[in-house]
């Protein structure tokens, strides 16, 4: 990955936190900063998820790359949440 692809996917990153956090019904006790570096891990293992089942580089919106990266972001902050609510 180049550097400018790393930063999209910082960018990104941020975009797809908040996304899987709005997925994730009722109140998250993970504060902006966990969803959003959770946003960023799930954007960069969504991207290579879908570049190894060949659905990373399409023709227009990549739509089933950012539902994996949504769906790994909503999983991340639900397991994050559910760690804190046991605290």
């Amino acid at each position: 990955m180049e550097i400018d692809g790393l930063i999209s996917a910082l960018v990104i990153g941020v975009v797809v936190g908040v996304l899987g956090r709005l997925v994730v019904p009722g109140r998250q006790r993970i504060g902006i900063l966990l969803t959003i570096l959770v946003g960023i891990g799930a954007a960069l293992i969504g991207s290579a998820i879908a570049a190894a089942f060949g659905v990373a580089d399409t023709g227009g919106a990549d739509w089933i790359e950012w539902l994996i990266q949504i769906g790994l972001a909503a999983l991340g902050v639900a397991a994050l949440d559910g760690i804190r609510a046991r605290r």
